[in-house]
């Protein structure tokens, strides 16, 4: 194990906080781990952790090397990349998350493509619906759907979704059409929970260029997309949805899209990866690729999302 093999370890404990968890996502002994720390530290006459039974932090001289060394080994990577024929330049393991419904409708179908352009990388494909530490899960990049809490993650806007107010035929014959958000209080939605905090989204519409919201009656709540929009297709509630989503459906006559000029505010999209000062080759391909598949299914704000 070299110098550099020690900074990279060094680098993913400081994003870890925990030997174990830096051990367990290089995929090396904890004990390799502890051992490479204890030699960088020897080699330059610093320590670099506080070491507790719960948790690993930095001391000044680990915060004065994590970025030089971050940089060093960013630098090293292009470095190497730089050397290599075209079609083996991008090399490693990515590991993603994103909200399941992209993963499902979106991006598995298309993977291969991606797989074809970089054979030299390979995806761990997560996808869920709750707001994931990419740090302390050892994951590379993720999407975020709608605004973004403050966090040390760097963001960078794809674009948006347009949302739309939708309910399927069964609920509309038996309950009618409403055709404003003043006829709510005569109709049932179907509750979204935040798989986050369990609270349920309000009912959101714009008016005069103001977000306004209410809580209809709601019998029946899901946190997951795929649930959420199946308890529409069953005639359960209307929802609020962005618009890919339930292309298809709408397509077949499966879902009704209802009250179009009372529609939320568009939901932005964004690329999130923990900080670092470069992005590895394999990140960028991956951000680039992605943004070229889901810029068909967004929209900007200022313009009207055609089903």
């Amino acid at each position: 194990m070299d110098r550099i093999d020690h900074l990279r370890i060094f680098l993913r404990i400081a994003e870890c906080g925990s030997f174990a968890q830096a051990a367990d996502q290089l995929e090396l002994p904890r004990a390799t781990a502890s051992l490479a720390m204890q030699q960088l530290e020897r080699r330059l006459g610093a320590r670099l952790l506080h070491r507790t039974t719960r948790k690993v932090s930095l001391t000044l001289d680990g915060e004065a090397l994590l970025e030089r060394a971050a940089t060093l080994i960013a630098d090293m990577d292009d470095l190497e990349n730089q050397f290599r024929p075209n079609a083996d330049a991008i090399t490693g393991r990515l590991k993603i998350d994103v909200p399941s419904r992209i993963a499902r409708r979106l991006i598995a179908p298309q993977l291969q493509d991606f797989l074809d352009r970089y054979p030299g990388v390979d995806i761990d494909l997560g996808s869920s619906d709750r707001t994931i530490d990419l740090v302390q899960e050892g994951v590379d990049c993720a999407l975020r759907m709608g605004t973004l809490v403050s966090s040390s993650l760097v963001a960078r806007r794809l674009g948006v979704f347009e949302l739309i107010n939708c309910a399927s035929p069964a609920y509309l014959a038996q309950h009618g059409e409403p055709r404003s958000p003043y006829d709510l209080s005569t109709h049932c939605v179907v509750d979204y929970l935040s798989p986050s905090n369990g609270r349920a989204a309000p009912w959101e519409w714009m008016e005069d260029s103001e977000l306004r919201t209410a809580a209809p009656s709601a019998r029946v709540s899901a946190n997951n997309a795929e649930t959420y929009i199946a308890c529409a297709l069953a005639g359960l509630g209307m929802i609020q949805i962005p618009a890919f989503d339930v292309q298809d459906h709408l397509l077949a006559g499966e879902l009704v899209d209802i009250m179009p000029t009372a529609r939320p505010g568009p939901m932005t999209v964004n690329f999130v990866y923990p900080h670092r000062r470069h992005l590895s080759l394999r990140l960028q391909a991956f951000s680039q690729w992605l943004e070229g598949l889901l810029t068909p299914h967004m929209a900007r704000p200022s313009q009207k999302f055609s089903t």
